[in-house]
């Protein structure tokens, strides 16, 4: 019965629209956050799971990083999931520390339709170049080069990426900016890009969509929108030069790094022989300080227990929709920061006094 009600809650992310932002001011037993569409569906499962536990309701809102970074910025939300960090503060309107709580890691997949779905494989350089819209056919040697076995048809390529701002965007732009020099130089990495060709999707949904319906597309999501909709994604060639191709295994690899060592906590194009080299982690925006617009410190409390579950015992649940859980380096550095937050100058909540642990 567990896994029929989990996999009921999938359907519904994959076809309810995302038509939430005309919601009511949540009461004090509950919480609103909006943002990332990449870590939506392991969200959704423990934000269902820990209102059945702790009483306490979280709505979540899939509209993107860069939306969710703004509606916390306007303090419209609780807390903001975001795939790319939110070091100096969500946007010009807001105000205060922002602290950045990892929460899971996942992979960004590279679906495509060709005809046949055939099993395919690619390099960096051919990556880069198909959203380049240098490379325009199926056909073309350079993919077929690592595909000998396949048989490729004489068909356009339909490129497909994310119109709003996107964490998964962020992260699948990293990636090419760190493995194409033409496309650092021309593209950059960012969570809004101006994009060289094809047409563009709101959401992994959106992108997931329009993909099934465009013979000859090709586009990137997270991996549980990949499997949950019955999507054909390729192996990539990593640093090491093995082709990999997204599992919990490969991107548990790609996150077995010194996380400490890493300034913005990029994993992509990662030197982990297993590593899959479109992972990252994604995050919980959250301000620091919870005394404001008349928020009470139970509703601060209820936030940061509701932080500390899905960094501890959420974990677990992980694997079940694709992701790979938090390396312990991770979770540490998430304890440390959910210590620091206050009320009205007053610690909040600390992990080991309400645990024991």
């Amino acid at each position: 019965m567990a896994r029929s009600r989990l996999l009921f809650l999938i359907l519904l992310l994959f076809i309810l629209p995302a038509a939430m932002s005309a919601l009511p001011a949540p009461a004090a037993s509950e919480l609103k956050g909006a943002g990332a569409t990449f870590p939506q569906p392991f969200y959704e499962m423990l934000f269902n799971m820990y209102q059945r536990s702790h009483g306490v309701k979280v709505r979540y809102e899939g509209v993107g990083s860069g939306e969710g970074l703004r509606l916390l910025a306007t303090r419209t939300v609780d807390f903001a999931g975001t795939d790319k960090m939110a070091v100096q503060g969500p946007s010009d309107t807001g105000s205060g520390t922002v602290l950045n709580i990892p929460t899971c890691v996942g992979a960004v997949a590279v679906v495509y339709n060709v005809p046949g779905n055939p099993k395919l494989r690619f390099t960096p350089d051919v990556i880069a170049d198909i959203f380049l819209g240098r490379i325009k056919r199926w056909s073309d040697p350079r993919i077929a080069a690592a595909n000998r076995s396949s048989a490729l048809p004489n068909i356009p390529i339909a490129v497909v990426y994310r119109i709003d701002a996107s964490g998964t965007t962020f992260i699948f732009s990293d990636y090419l900016a760190k493995t194409s020099g033409e496309w650092n130089d021309r593209i950059g990495k960012g969570t809004s890009l101006k994009w060289p060709a094809g047409q563009g999707a709101r959401g992994n949904p959106g992108v997931a969509g329009l993909v099934g319906q465009i013979p000859g597309s090709i586009g990137y999501v997270e991996l549980v929108y990949a499997i949950g909709n019955k999507m054909t994604f390729g192996a990539l060639r990593n640093r090491s030069g093995r082709f990999v191709m997204p599992t919990v295994k490969s991107v548990t690899a790609a996150a077995s790094i010194d996380l400490a060592s890493s300034s913005d906590y990029s994993l992509t194009d990662t030197s982990v022989p297993d590593g899959y080299p479109i992972s990252g982690l994604t995050w919980i925006a959250l301000y620091r300080e919870q005394n404001y617009g008349g928020r009470t410190r139970e509703r601060a409390e209820d936030l940061v227990k509701l932080l500390s579950f899905i960094v501890h015992e959420g974990q677990k649940h992980a694997p079940f929709l694709h992701y790979a859980p938090l390396p312990k380096n991770a979770r540490k550095n998430a304890d440390a920061l959910l210590g620091t937050v206050t009320h009205g100058g007053s610690p909040v909540f600390r992990y080991r006094e309400a645990t024991g642990k």
